[in-house]
């Protein structure tokens, strides 16, 4: 079985033929359909993601089943790992989870059903990663050298943490900027630390990140909305320092006129919709390679 979990399990060759499968299917040069049996586990709140899944699991003929939370067993004390167990044991072949636990994956490790990682806690959000190296792909052609903004809350962000490690292995050049407590020196291994200024003004991708308030413990109350734009944001100043030919993304939910200026969502430059619809193709490509899988993989 494979599991897909960790951008890190992958090679350059390997994300490359995911995203070019993933192109193929959008352009409808390919196809895939399946009969598994996918069960969605979403214990953090998603639109994006979990309905993304849904239309991919729909348009490859899974039969895709919700787990609802709120009116599941988890109320009564049961963990993850015995919600994961009662999926197996009803038929379930492929789990796709979020989980608050950055580390959710290592407890189930021992079950005989396949894992998608959703999204968990402030670890790895592979799926994401796919969808916007597919997006930057689609635009640009290659990564190497491109050099690629990373403007916000990076330390509590599963995406930002996902997209600089497969952006650096791929060859492009990571810029980082925000606020100096939102960021680990730790992370000056993948790029560089910057100003917003200065990252915006070099940038061929700004890639904007919300500020995740539900993994800070002091709820972000270090900033107001309208300074964190002001010092932090893409404001209606900063987006005409950037390149003619630069990006705007986000992974969304946009904060607008806090990390984004309103109008700027939907601008020309901006790719935010268009990652919301490749995001489906991207996850597409991730079912066919997961239920492609024969052998067990360590991950």
């Amino acid at each position: 079985m494979r599991n897909f979990v960790s951008v890190e399990q992958f090679t350059n060759e390997e994300i490359m033929t995911l995203i070019q499968r993933a192109l193929a299917f959008q352009k409808g040069e390919a196809s895939f359909k399946t009969d598994a049996k996918i069960v969605n586990m979403f214990f953090e709140s998603s639109t994006r993601t979990k309905h993304s899944f849904e239309m991919a699991e729909h348009l490859v003929g899974a039969n895709f089943f919700n787990f609802d939370v709120g009116s599941s067993s988890v109320n009564k004390g049961e963990t993850l790992y015995d919600s994961v167990l009662t999926m197996q044991a009803l038929g379930m072949d492929i789990a796709v989870i979020r989980h608050q636990d950055s580390n959710y994956m290592d407890q189930l490790v021992n079950l005989n059903i396949q894992i998608i990682n959703g999204g968990s806690g402030s670890g790895q959000h592979p799926s994401q990663s796919l969808l916007d190296m597919m997006t930057i792909y689609k635009e640009f052609g290659y990564f190497e050298d491109l050099k690629v903004a990373i403007i916000g809350d990076i330390n509590h962000s599963r995406v930002a943490m996902s997209n600089m490690y497969l952006l650096n292995q791929l060859g492009a050049e990571v810029l980082f900027a925000g606020p100096n407590d939102y960021f680990e020196r730790n992370f000056e291994q993948y790029g560089t630390l910057m100003s917003v200024d200065q990252a915006v003004q070099e940038a061929d991708v700004v890639m904007m990140l919300r500020v995740q308030l539900e993994r800070h413990a002091d709820h972000g109350a270090s900033f107001t909305k309208d300074r964190y734009h002001q010092e932090y944001g893409l404001t209606r100043e900063r987006y005409h320092l950037m390149k003619d030919h630069a990006i705007i993304m986000h992974p969304a939910p946009v904060n607008r006129d806090v990390e984004l200026a309103d109008e700027l969502v939907e601008c020309s430059k901006s790719r935010i919709v268009a990652q919301m619809t490749n995001g489906v193709y991207a996850r597409m490509a991730i079912l066919e390679w997961v239920i492609a899988g024969q052998v067990k993989e360590e991950y």
